[in-house]
């Protein structure tokens, strides 16, 4: 069960601190789209590019990793600025360790910031690396991703007991 739970958790992406982020190490950051930074199949944004922006300007190199097709990805990761991988089988490890490499970071030095525990978290925590899990933007999403929903929900009841006593750097940013 913790492989499910991610590192911290917060309400948004766009209330991180991330020149915190720079300042504990992070040089990287691995991004979900959908319900992460812009609400479900939505395109970019000028509050996602600004985001993208600020984060690139403290330093932070960023990629997006998405279980969606290359058009989708391509087209939110080309307005925002970043590389991406597409079709990624996210929970696998394969796509975060090669965002790393695309990145030229390492396990201590990237995270991953996502909405969903069965896709980011546990691919993130399957490639040895720290998350950050963001409430989703919108209620407006396929079917098969409410059914996820229900049991994120049962799994997030008892977030609270595993994480007492746990401490991460990460905290402050969030």
């Amino acid at each position: 069960m913790s492989t499910l739970y991610p590192t911290v958790r917060t309400g948004s992406a766009y209330t991180i601190d991330y020149e915190k982020l720079y300042n504990i190490g992070i040089r990287g950051i691995i991004f979900d789209i959908d319900n992460t930074l812009v609400e479900h199949d939505a395109p970019a944004d000028d509050r996602s590019r600004a985001l993208i922006k600020r984060i690139h300007d403290a330093g932070i190199k960023t990629i997006i990793l998405s279980n969606n097709g290359q058009k989708r990805v391509k087209s939110f990761a080309d307005e925002v600025g970043c590389p991406y991988i597409f079709k990624a089988s996210k929970p696998r490890a394969e796509g975060f360790l090669l965002s790393m490499k695309k990145m030229g970071t390492g396990r201590k030095s990237t995270i991953l910031i996502g909405d969903q525990l069965f896709t980011d978290v546990w691919g993130s925590s399957r490639a040895g690396i720290r998350s950050i899990l963001v409430r989703r933007i919108a209620f407006h999403e396929r079917y098969y991703i409410h059914l996820k929903r229900i049991l994120e929900y049962v799994i997030m009841i008892f977030y609270p007991v595993y994480r007492l006593g746990k401490h991460d750097e990460l905290e402050g940013a969030v």
